[in-house]
């Protein structure tokens, strides 16, 4: 089994992440200062050098003012 992080259908869910950000015109440290966190961990999720758990990946949506429901269709 292939380790999730790296799986086609996981860096199509941070692609759409990171453009929802971006057409939001937010650089990563607006992000992070939005989620109270380093802006290092944007760029890590951004890069998939780190995992998003479920909890996170809600509240990055939030952030985003995305459906998080709408990003688990991209890994179905």
């Amino acid at each position: 089994m292939q380790k999730t992080i790296s799986s086609d259908k996981y860096l199509s869910l941070l692609s759409w992440l990171k453009d929802a950000r971006m057409k939001n015109n937010l650089s990563m440290r607006d992000l992070a200062i939005k989620l109270d966190t380093p802006h290092s961990f944007i760029g890590k999720i951004e890069t998939a050098e780190r995992r998003l758990d479920i909890y996170e990946y809600v509240i990055y949506c939030e952030a985003l003012g995305l459906d998080p429901k709408k990003g688990l269709d991209i890994i179905k």
